[in-house]
């Protein structure tokens, strides 16, 4: 069912695509087949702008798909994940050699911050880093894709933790400050001390087509999104997008949504609406 939640949804597709679904319907969409980068991750900003990273760059444009800022990665770099610190900075990643973490003043243009993040293999741009984000003791969780690792950084790149994971794609904290952590064996909800106090894989769904777990949301009922990426094909029953779990693993809904009225591609991120299910932090170390 579509209308099971309000959501802001982006796939990593050639077609760099971006939906608004509210009450089971398309509100508002974004189609960009010309760009250059699959969407790798994408936020709907308080004041209605949003903020995507798009593998070759990063951009925010306003509601009516003007361009406010972009900024493009330099050649032999990547840029697959981009977070708000309020509204008027974007905080990055960019895979390269070296890696970097940087922030950027979205209206004068300006990076603020820089800082060389160790990776697994500096010479194989892709897979170094996935999605980070930020918590709300203002430091930042990191998914090191080819360290497989998810470390927290504080504001100067001390690490101040990290967990094993296997080809770890998403990082999400939690209320409770525990971790989620989405890699290819399934997701997890760590704590600090290293206890895994919450697990599922997709053995525990068996007829459900998942292919690629991405990333997780923790929902204020206690239930858990996953998204699950995956192209269109001749395969039969369509992927799913992703799924809601109890905390004893039932699926309670699931989205598979690949025809009109609203074909909305394959899942990348999806960001819940009027629930406060995806708190935006506004601040890294001292920076607001």
């Amino acid at each position: 069912r579509l209308d099971q939640h309000d959501f802001f949804y982006a796939g990593e597709s050639g077609n760099r695509r971006m939906y608004l679904v509210r009450r089971g319907r398309i509100a508002w969409s974004y189609d960009d087949p010309g760009g250059k980068g699959e969407i790798s991750d994408a936020i709907l900003l308080g004041n209605g702008n949003i903020l995507f990273a798009h593998q070759f760059g990063v951009t925010e444009i306003a509601a009516d798909k003007h361009v406010l800022w972009h900024y493009d990665a330099p050649a032999g770099t990547e840029i697959h994940t981009a977070v708000p610190i309020g509204e008027d900075r974007v905080l990055f990643l960019q895979n390269g050699d070296p890696a970097l973490l940087k922030v950027v003043n979205l209206r004068t243009g300006i990076t603020e911050k820089e800082l060389k993040l160790t990776v697994g293999n500096p010479g194989i741009v892709h897979p170094q880093l996935r999605h980070a984000r930020l918590t709300a003791a203002g430091t930042l969780l990191v998914a090191h894709m080819d360290r497989n690792r998810v470390s927290e950084y504080d504001e100067k790149g001390v690490e101040l933790w990290s967990f094993p994971a296997e080809s770890p794609w998403g990082v999400t904290p939690l209320a409770n400050g525990n971790v989620l952590i989405t890699d290819r064996v399934g997701v997890r909800e760590v704590t600090h001390q290293g206890d895994t106090v919450w697990a599922w894989t997709p053995a525990q769904a068996p007829g459900y087509p998942i292919k690629s777990l991405q990333q997780a949301w923790r929902l204020p009922s206690g239930n858990t999104v996953v998204n699950n990426w995956q192209s269109p094909g001749p395969q039969a029953p369509s992927p799913l997008q992703a799924l809601e779990l109890t905390p004893s693993g039932s699926v309670v809904w699931m989205l598979r949504s690949w025809s009109a009225p609203a074909d909305l591609g394959p899942a990348t991120t999806l960001q819940f609406l009027g629930d406060d299910a995806t708190p935006l932090y506004t601040r890294f170390g001292s920076l607001h």
